[in-house]
């Protein structure tokens, strides 16, 4: 059961990490720390939730609009 646990926490977090992953790309070089601080600190709520983000895309539900693109 833990190991279970702690594969489901191992997806999950690589999930959020895939998420986050071009928005850390185009802000690494180019931005101060704080900026690409900033910047993964207003995604992280919508990265946090790929989980339905996924399971809409699976099933040809309509996506959230309020993303920030």
């Amino acid at each position: 059961m833990r190991l279970l646990i702690a594969i489901l926490l191992i997806v999950y977090l690589v999930g959020v990490g895939v998420v986050l992953a071009p928005t850390i790309r185009a802000k690494w070089s180019s931005a101060t720390a704080s900026d690409l601080f900033g910047t993964v600190m207003q995604e992280l709520p919508f990265a946090l939730t790929w989980p339905a983000a996924a399971y809409r895309n699976i099933t040809g539900a309509p996506p959230v609009t309020d993303q920030p693109k």
